[in-house]
């Protein structure tokens, strides 16, 4: 998939070596917690992820690199929980590639494709100081909620339109 300056690339295990360098900034875990992951975390997570399911089979992974259209260069990942018709959706965009709008026409993306895969509830948790994402998840149609989780705002868009 691809438009403007980005392309989503489906994951394989062997983006972590890519990947290690994007997730390594401390700052980047400021909103979403966690710390940055070594090679073989990040190997031993995405061999997880690329089975596509979850054990219980009841719910699709769908994950993407996000990558630069001009030189290929890792800069990030979108992805999607989808079960039911809907979908909990998530972008990460590592610390040097942050503000220049590679989140939003990834989230885009990312909306596009779950929207043609007939997934017509999207939501997003986002934590309440978190402008850039919340800009992003406006961009692609999502409104906040009045329900919190862990501190973060849900954020939903239904039927192609706003909650």
């Amino acid at each position: 998939m691809t438009i403007d300056r980005v392309i989503l690339v489906p994951l394989a295990v062997a983006d972590a070596d890519d990947m290690v360098e994007v997730l390594a900034g401390q700052d980047l875990y400021a909103f979403i917690g966690g710390t940055p992951p070594t090679l073989t975390e990040l190997r031993n997570r995405y061999a997880k992820l690329v089975a596509g399911r979850s054990p219980d089979g009841r719910q699709e992974w769908l994950n993407w690199i996000i990558r630069r259209r001009s030189d290929n260069q890792a800069i990030g990942t979108v992805q999607a929980t989808v079960a039911d018709g809907e979908a909990e959706i998530a972008w990460v965009v590592g610390l040097p590639w942050q503000g220049h709008g590679y989140a939003r026409e990834a989230a885009r993306l990312l909306v596009e494709e779950l929207t043609t895969r007939g997934v017509r509830h999207l939501r997003a948790h986002i934590h309440p100081d978190h402008h850039a994402s919340m800009a992003v998840a406006s961009h692609v149609g999502l409104a906040p909620t009045d329900h919190f989780h862990d501190g973060e705002r849900l954020w939903e868009r239904v039927d192609g339109g706003l909650v």
